[in-house]
């Protein structure tokens, strides 16, 4: 079974999907033994680990691609990637299409920002004409050929041109051919359930803690209406709390033994990265 039948499989089978962002081969590793079906690669978290740089435009098509080869490479679970614009015109969204197919994903998400775009719950995003994104929908659908590849449209024009254009671009883009529609940062829950009003089939949530979009859990989401739901920077942002917490109480005390209770035990982390296969092969070809 293809990756993206899994994902339709598992919204069939459980009526909504929770998604956890991540970044890199150890936190995907980490998502699929907690449990998760499908997971996705976010581009805000992306940009923040591999650059250094907030969620602005500033990622490459190669980086992203590398990214997903690394993550795709380590898990059996589906893995859906944040490909923002596609990178340019249609020209370079069939690229990007093909080149995400070859590296094991299951399916991307594809936005209408204005390059370089920024995160959707940032000020200052503009959005394409919709005619030019439906061109890059198209191309994206078509790309993909005979393979099964999960396409989410997403739309950034809520913020710039008012839920009303924000759902009949939703609309447009289902009409188009995606497999789900992406209507960032609705800013209330009357919005989001005028969007699922008027926008059929599945619809993605982003919970963003602080962000615009009120946060929710599933229940209360499926209510409304949605049963794509991703969670894209809590294990980024808990990341970042423990790595600060660390490093201020070493550089104060010079060593850790006052959080030792706070950290992976050696053993246990050597388990996440298969240190016990790796001694295995070792073995068997040793010569």
């Amino acid at each position: 079974m293809t990756k993206a039948a899994l994902i339709r499989q598992a919204l069939a089978q459980h009526g909504q999907l929770i998604m956890p962002g991540v970044y890199d081969a150890l936190s995907a590793k980490i998502a699929a033994r907690a449990g998760f079906e499908v997971t996705f690669i976010t581009g805000y978290s992306l940009s923040a680990t591999l650059l250094g740089e907030p969620d602005f435009g500033l990622l490459t098509q190669t980086e992203v691609v590398g990214a997903a080869q690394r993550i795709c490479s380590v898990i059996d679970i589906p893995v859906i990637v944040d490909a923002d614009t596609g990178y340019g015109n249609a020209i370079n969204v069939i690229r990007t299409v093909q080149d995400l197919i070859r590296a094991g994903a299951g399916g991307m998400f594809l936005e209408d920002q204005v390059w370089p775009k920024r995160c959707g719950h940032m000020r200052g995003k503009q959005v394409i004409p919709l005619e030019e994104q439906l061109s890059k929908l198209r191309a994206a659908v078509e790309a993909k050929g005979q393979e099964d590849f999960f396409i989410v449209a997403r739309t950034d024009s809520r913020q710039s041109l008012g839920l009303d254009e924000a759902m009949k671009r939703g609309i447009a883009f289902k009409n188009a051919g995606a497999d789900a529609v992406f209507i960032e940062a609705p800013e209330t829950k009357e919005e989001m359930r005028e969007i699922a009003k008027h926008v059929k089939g599945h619809l993605v949530a982003n919970m963003l803690e602080r962000g615009v979009t009120p946060l929710m859990g599933p229940e209360e989401l499926k209510e409304l209406g949605f049963d794509l739901v991703v969670w894209p920077l809590a294990p980024l942002y808990s990341v970042a709390k423990s790595l600060t917490d660390v490093y201020t109480t070493l550089r104060k005390e010079g060593s850790t033994l006052s959080i030792l209770d706070r950290l992976m035990p050696f053993d246990e982390f050597n388990g996440i990265v298969g240190l016990n296969e790796k001694y295995q092969l070792d073995a068997k070809f040793k010569t």
